[in-house]
Order: structure tokens, then C-alpha cells, then sequence
């Protein structure tokens, strides 16, 4: 788990809710869902939720007798917790390294399932633009080495990415960078997750 987020909340369970709500906001979860993904009860996951809940960083929908948790992007801690999230999944890193070093970078997104919030030890990237094939690889090896996750890339140029726009709408996706004018990531919201 993150030494960043361990020092400040003592419970793992609340951590790992956080790490898998806060990554991408725009998803959610139900309490069956985490406790199956986080191999724990129900009762015990549901309780860090109500905590979350009670002290207003996630909110929940109910959907006919499921109740849907998402993070509470309106809560004013919402960017900071989010940033302590990025840095601590290694997201920062990622960003920096891409951006100075891969040349003419368009969009940056993470795909599968850090892009649903789920930590599982490799991160999916898309990179779209004239990328220095060069740096990548020297990239990624640096970047796997400080974060402690593996990085698979998938890289396209802007037409490749626009012949595969059915297919990638279909996979969870997430923005963590686009420059201005870029293309979009399909069925995805234009919204860059910054640094």
C-alpha cells in the first residue's frame, strides 16, 4: 500500500476505497463490487464507506437496490486527496516523464483498470502524437523501477487512434493528459486529470 496515504489514514480498507474512487472520479462502485475486488466482507467495506460517507468525500446514488459510492468531487479536500492518489499510484511520475520527453505528445490516458481506479500492478497507457520510440522504452524502464507497477503502452498516431475509436470506446478509459485542440478519447468526457 502507498507510504504516502498509509501515514495519514490508519485503515487499508479506506485506502484502497479512496485509491479506487479518487484515480477517476467519474467512476463508481457498490459495496458487493469492492468487498469482492478487495477480497474482504461486505459489512467491512460498507462501514469504511459510511466513514467516507459521514465525513463528505463520497457521495452515493441508489440505482433500484444497489447504492452506487463515487467520490465527492465537490468536497473542498477532493483535488488534494486526488493528487495524494495520482502520487501515490505513481501517475505523477508517469505524467512528467511522458510530457518532457516523448516529443509530440497529443493525449495521454490511462486504459482498463487504473482507468476504473483499480489497482492490479499494471498500468494500460495510450499514447497518441509522433512519439520518440528512442525515450519510451528508457521511460518506462525508470518510471516501472520508482513507481513499483509495470506500464504496457499502446501507441498511435492521430489517424491510427482515429480508426480505432469504436474499439476504445469500449474499454474504461481515463484522460491524464491532453493538449489543446487533441483528439478525445471515445465515449469519454474531455477532461484532463492534470497533474
Amino acid at each position: 500500500m502507498s507510504n504516502l496515504l498509509s501515514g495519514l489514514i490508519t485503515s487499508k480498507t479506506r485506502i484502497r476505497i479512496l485509491m479506487r474512487l479518487f484515480l477517476n472520479p467519474a467512476r463508481q462502485a457498490y459495496v458487493r463490487e469492492l468487498a469482492s475486488e478487495f477480497g474482504m466482507s461486505p459489512s467491512q467495506v460498507k462501514e469504511e464507506l459510511n466513514q467516507l460517507k459521514a465525513a463528505g468525500l463520497v457521495s452515493d446514488e441508489k440505482h433500484g437496490r444497489q447504492i452506487n459510492f463515487r467520490a465527492n468531487t465537490d468536497h473542498t479536500l477532493f483535488p488534494e486527496l486526488q493528487s495524494m492518489v495520482k502520487k501515490a499510484l505513481g501517475m505523477d511520475r508517469i505524467l512528467d516523464s511522458i510530457i518532457d520527453r516523448l516529443g509530440d505528445l497529443e493525449l495521454a490516458f490511462l486504459m482498463d483498470d487504473y482507468a476504473e481506479g483499480k489497482d492490479t500492478g499494471i498500468i494500460d497507457l495510450g499514447l497518441v502524437g509522433r512519439i520518440r520510440q528512442d525515450n519510451l522504452a528508457d521511460i518506462v524502464r525508470k518510471t516501472e523501477a520508482h513507481i513499483g507497477r509495470r506500464i504496457r503502452t499502446l501507441v498511435l498516431t492521430q489517424e491510427e487512434f482515429e480508426s480505432l475509436a469504436p474499439s476504445l470506446a469500449q474499454r474504461p478509459s481515463f484522460v491524464l493528459f491532453r493538449r489543446e485542440a487533441a483528439p478525445s478519447v471515445p465515449g469519454q468526457p474531455i477532461r484532463a486529470a492534470g497533474k
